[in-house]
């Protein structure tokens, strides 16, 4: 092997007749670390000093061409060379250089790609810029190359969405000159090489193609994405500087798009907004490492039973079936199950309608899916889910049922969202059996899944929850039991919160547009209104004999659930919805009730700005965040933010409640908290986790690295 490069390098080329093969052989993704940089540049020098070398093919080891920047470089001093110097460097080789892609190329992987002459891709490979995921963009040229090899409209599409393209997408884009016909990515790449030197085929530079040559188009597509990312972005950082790096490469020639780019790149990443999405990114994976997943094998899962035919149950069932699993679905007559066949053909029916799905589709599907009013129907499931009322009794029902019929070894599962799990384990013969799995409506769309574990299950059951996750492309969290589990245990005390700034003279519509301005999509006035003021009411009824009668209760609620105002479904809640609107509009009675509520509470009202209910919204949050944390009803704090982000709308870009309390600084929230605590002790009482830490000047994330 002809190699000028030092044996450990993560980059290696030797000469394959005329042509140069370049190596990226850095375990387990190929990241784009500084040896790896200082490899490809060294590789790009030596062949443009080589005479024997008359073309060049960048390949990489292993399951990837390049996945990516090396992420564990961001916030450290940067080493030369540079991602940007690299890809002009191979941009400008004077010999064609050609990047074979397999399995990932992504980030500054797809960027060494564009600087590279000529592009192949073979089946299974993904391509595409994902840095908005992480608040950042592109910043090695892939806002200035993209555009003008694709054309600015695809090129937006790409960029802002941070979707990976499959390789026939690729071609037919024009990111890439061809797809293999095999997925030998080696082979093709030297017999593509052989076939350019063949033909005598130039070095082409993706700074001189023509993709923005028709102005006019360019223009509008980049006036369209403006606004739309106006509308869907908002609050975030990145996506409307990726809109302006565009226009750069419209506007400014190649290098001062270039400098424009990294300009901007270098915002990005000096943002709090990269600080928190880099760690929702990493938290992400870090939920679906528990203890259990290391030291148990998984169940097999290959068939699925679902009890309840309602909205959770038949979304439950539409992401089983979308996992490729068949599924049973148990009601109790002929009428309910029907229903619950017609909830789920509505899904497929609305994706049909969409042109997102054809009708022979939906009839394979549903070809795994079947009903029936007989628990004996489940004699051979792998693992039951029970999505019926949430009441302990009627679930205690349907355990009986799974006990009986349900073979050994058999996995049952409760969706519950508060209920004592460790109860409903109890009633049946094989506790250890039994598991927690908490979906969030729609079950089908709504990524996050609560695994909640009750004592006596093993851990080989939970393994299997883990494993159904992954199945059902959800991200799992683990969770103690407790009255609402991680999530809701959380709801109930920031929303009480918010009703006492409500109680205090806050409207809820200006608690709801701070929130929203916070960044979360809705406000809790409007979530009680979407998911319907009665089934809050209900819990709330259902925990009255245990509620501590010192603790401050807001009644408004309840006033308006006494007139049967449930929110969207009845027409009214705290807001109004004229003839089945959508958006609700307020409500001058829902004032005068809780004016007429603070006079029966003897509250004198008074204003608050914005900042004050988003500080009392947040700390109420964070407390009791860290109580899960302290009572290890949370493995870690990114536990906490995980089930946040997933599964209650929190700003992905401010990482997650207890992230937030870091970046605040965790002893401004304390003293937050002991300010409250002046005017409500039982409420504001400060977890001893948060004094704990701030008394040692420690904060949540060294918590979430020693676990």
């Amino acid at each position: 092997m002809a190699s000028d490069s030092i044996h450990p390098s993560p980059v290696s080329y030797e000469l394959r007749g005329k042509v140069l093969l370049v190596t990226i052989d850095n375990p387990p993704v190929n990241a784009l670390g500084v040896d790896v940089r200082r490899g490809l540049a060294a590789a790009i020098e030596h062949a443009d000093a080589n005479d024997a070398v008359e073309a060049v093919l960048l390949v990489g080891a292993g399951r990837n061409f390049i996945a990516g920047a090396d992420i564990r470089e961001f916030g450290k001093p940067p080493q030369p060379p540079a991602l940007p110097d690299v890809c002009n460097r191979i941009e400008a080789c004077r010999k064609p250089v050609i990047a074979a892609i397999h399995g990932a190329a992504l980030g500054g992987g797809l960027e060494v790609a564009l600087g590279a002459h000529y592009r192949l891709a073979v089946a299974g490979a993904k391509l595409g810029l994902p840095e908005v995921q992480l608040g950042l963009l592109p910043g090695a040229g892939g806002t200035q190359r993209t555009p003008r090899l694709i054309g600015a409209e695809a090129a937006l599409s790409l960029i802002l969405s941070g979707r990976h393209a499959s390789a026939q997408e690729a071609l037919k884009l024009g990111l890439v000159d061809r797809v293999g016909a095999s997925d030998d990515v080696l082979a093709e790449g030297l017999a593509y090489a052989q076939e350019l030197l063949a033909a005598q085929a130039p070095a082409r530079r993706t700074r001189d193609a023509q993709g923005l040559a028709n102005r006019e188009a360019a223009q509008a597509a980049i006036a369209a994405a403006r606004a739309d990312t106006a509308k869907k972005s908002r609050g975030l950082f990145s996506p409307m500087k990726i809109v302006d790096c565009v226009e750069a490469a419209l506007n400014e020639s190649f290098d001062d798009g270039l400098r424009f780019e990294r300009k901007q790149f270098l915002e990005c990443l000096d943002s709090p907004q990269r600080a928190g999405l880099v760690h929702a990114f990493f938290a992400e994976r870090e939920v679906q490492k528990a203890p259990e997943t290391k030291s148990a094998t998984p169940r097999a899962i290959n068939t699925i039973g679902v009890i309840g035919g309602g909205t959770m149950g038949a979304g439950i069932a539409v992401a089983a079936l979308d996992a490729g699993l068949p599924v049973t679905m148990i009601e109790r007559d002929d009428v309910s199950l029907a229903r619950g066949r017609a909830h789920v053909e509505k899904v497929y029916d609305g994706l049909i309608a969409k042109g997102r799905m054809t009708a022979d589709a939906k009839a394979q599907i549903l070809a795994r899916f079947s009903g029936s009013t007989s628990y004996d129907a489940l004699a051979q499931t792998d693992l039951v889910i029970e999505a019926v009322f949430e009441e302990m009794g009627v679930k205690q029902a349907v355990f009986t049922e799974l006990d009986r019929v349900c073979k050994p070894g058999a996995v049952l599962a409760t969706n519950t969202s508060y209920l004592d799990i460790d109860a409903i384990a109890a009633s049946v013969s094989r506790p250890q059996d039994v598991v927690g799995l908490h979906f969030f409506s729609p079950a089908n769309i709504m990524k996050l899944l609560e695994v909640v574990v009750p004592k006596q299950v093993t851990a080989d059951v939970v393994a299997t929850a883990f494993e159904l996750a992954k199945k059902l492309r959800k991200v799992p969290v683990r969770a103690g039991v407790c009255d609402g589990f991680i999530g809701n245990r959380l709801l109930a005390v920031y929303r009480a919160a918010a009703d006492h700034v409500m109680e205090d003279g806050a409207s809820p519509y200006q608690i709801d547009k701070a929130v929203r301005d916070f960044g979360f999509p809705m406000g809790p006035y409007q979530v009680i209104d979407l998911a319907g003021g009665d089934i809050g009411w209900a819990s709330r009824k259902r925990r009255a004999a245990t509620r501590d009668p010192n603790a401050r209760y807001v009644q408004i609620a309840d006033r308006l659930c006494e007139r049967s105002w449930f929110g969207q479904k009845t027409g009214r809640g705290f807001y109004l919805y004229p003839e089945g609107a959508r958006t609700g509009t307020p409500d001058p009675e829902v004032e005068a009730i809780i004016d007429a509520e603070r006079e029966r509470a003897g509250i004198k009202p008074r204003s608050f700005t914005d900042e004050e209910i988003i500080r009392r919204y947040m700390a109420a949050m964070i407390n009791e965040g860290a109580n899960v944390v302290h009572e290890k009803i949370a493995l870690r704090p990114l536990d906490v933010d995980v089930t946040l982000l997933y599964g209650y709308g929190f700003p992905r870009y401010r990482g997650g409640p207890m992230k937030y309390a870091d970046m605040v600084g965790l002893e401004n929230v304390l003293a937050d908290i002991r300010e409250f605590a002046k005017e409500d002790p039982l409420f504001w009482r400060p977890s001893p986790l948060i004094v704990e830490l701030v008394e040692r000047g420690a904060n949540f994330a060294s918590l979430d690295q020693s676990a």
